[in-house]
């Protein structure tokens, strides 16, 4: 079992050095653009949101 346990973690290892990391600019922009496209989505969610209750409101 312990073994196992030790392959498992050498394995691992192996495959992170595979990953390719991002560099900082890359990491900033997909940050960026991330934080962009959770604004733009609040935002409609919020709209809709208003809008329907809104809606209720006029019908009740």
């Amino acid at each position: 079992m312990k073994e196992k346990i030790i392959n498992f973690f050498n394995d691992v290892v192996k495959e992170m050095k595979k990953v390719t990391w991002p560099t900082k600019n890359e990491l900033k922009e997909s940050t960026v653009i991330v934080i962009v496209v959770c604004l733009i989505i609040a935002a409609f969610t919020y709209a809709i949101d208003m809008s329907i209750s809104k809606l209720l409101e006029g019908l009740f």
